[in-house]
């Protein structure tokens, strides 16, 4: 098979698909690999690294998306690149259908198979390809929250973890899951008071169970967020709903109830952000103040840690990605069934419910492309 690997475009997003260790192994399984010029400079991998890693240096975006029958990439296509994704070509990143209408419908007119990083879910209901990018983005919104919470960008002037004599922030985290489990241990490291919010009972005894003295759980509900933001110097959003748009457990007229220079940092921003007044920003302006409250709304947090982030999702990835170009897509699903539940768009059907159901598109179930296999 032909791998293609391009250079990710959207704004200061640094990762890249594949690493030159990655591309080696396409390599000894007989694939060819194509990679745009400069793709994994800002990872801190030459082109010259490639090609001795047995990988063609191709000169423009146009060129490597046409050398690929499999494109690998980071971040969803941006308008730019969706005239040059091809019919039945198949597309492996992370796409996030559920906040974004216009890529959608862009990737259904394509006809390419859309296989989503952030869907691809194993039996026990955990995700693989989503873990190591939501390990990263757990831990920075700690840093960013911390950072931003400095009187000069906006924030309180409060330290996170105070000095003896003082007391140190209160922190809620809306979400238990991956991003809040690696938050509240960033967070309660450096000293805060930290409350961690959510719907299960099983996940918060195990969180109880696990985490330091400074870290309480509380059920996630109206009631209790109203009761707590009011004191609450960072919140972290960390809701994920799999494939699916995220609910609003923080409203508009909620930040008329929290302190001026309160931090928000919704990490859900991705899939529209659980927070009702996020708007995605970029590392470039990655703020805004609605009602006193500071927002920080990056949608692609991890390009900020590119060589971590690059080697952390890449160590997850590469099995599948091996396995797509050793057997194609319909075998490869059959054979790793959480591979054909990362199967969002095929051939201009939505294959996903839950992205159907967001925009009112017709469904058509996966199992109809894998049968005729």
């Amino acid at each position: 098979m032909r791998i293609a690997v391009p250079k990710e475009i959207k704004n200061n997003e640094n990762r890249v698909a594949l690493t030159p260790a990655g591309a080696k192994e396409f390599v000894k399984e007989g694939h060819e690999v194509f990679v745009q010029q400069h793709a994994g400079v800002g990872s801190g991998f030459t082109d010259e690294a490639y090609e001795q890693a047995g990988a063609k240096i191709l000169p423009t975006i146009e060129s490597t998306y046409e050398a690929g029958d499999m494109v690998l990439k980071v971040k969803e296509p941006i308008a730019p690149e969706y005239g040059l994704i091809k019919e039945n070509q198949l597309l492996f990143t992370y796409f996030h259908f559920a906040s974004n209408e216009p890529l959608t419908r862009a990737m259904i007119q394509s006809k390419a198979v859309c296989l989503a990083y952030e869907t691809v879910e194993k039996p026990d209901r955990t995700l693989p390809l989503l873990v190591p990018m939501s390990e990263v983005a757990g831990r920075m919104a700690v840093q960013k929250g911390a950072n931003y919470l400095e009187k000069p960008l906006g924030g309180r002037g409060i330290l996170l973890g105070g000095v003896p004599g003082t007391l140190p922030a209160k922190v809620l985290i809306l979400g238990g899951g991956i991003v809040g489990t690696q938050a509240a241990w960033m967070a309660a490291g450096l000293g805060a008071d930290v409350i961690i919010m959510d719907v299960s009972l099983p996940r918060m005894r195990y969180l109880s169970d696990v985490m330091p003295k400074n870290v309480k759980t509380m059920m996630s509900n109206e009631y209790n967020i109203r009761k707590l933001i009011g004191s609450t110097d960072l919140i972290i959003g960390a809701v994920l709903i799999p494939g699916a748009k995220a609910p609003h457990l923080i409203t508009r007229d909620m930040l008329r109830e929290m302190l001026p220079g309160t931090v928000m940092v919704d990490v859900a921003v991705d899939q529209g952000g659980c927070i009702e007044t996020c708007q995605p920003t970029t590392h470039e302006n990655p703020t805004y103040t609605i009602d006193g409250v500071l927002h920080y709304c990056v949608a692609n947090m991890p390009g900020a840690v590119p060589y971590t982030s690059t080697l952390a999702l890449t160590n997850a990835t590469l099995p599948y990605a091996l396995a797509l170009a050793k057997n194609g897509w319909q075998e490869s699903c059959l054979h790793y069934p959480e591979l054909g539940s990362g199967l969002n768009i095929v051939k201009g059907d939505v294959v996903y419910q839950a992205v159907a159901q967001t925009f009112d598109l017709p469904y058509v179930p996966v199992s109809y492309y894998l049968n005729q296999h």
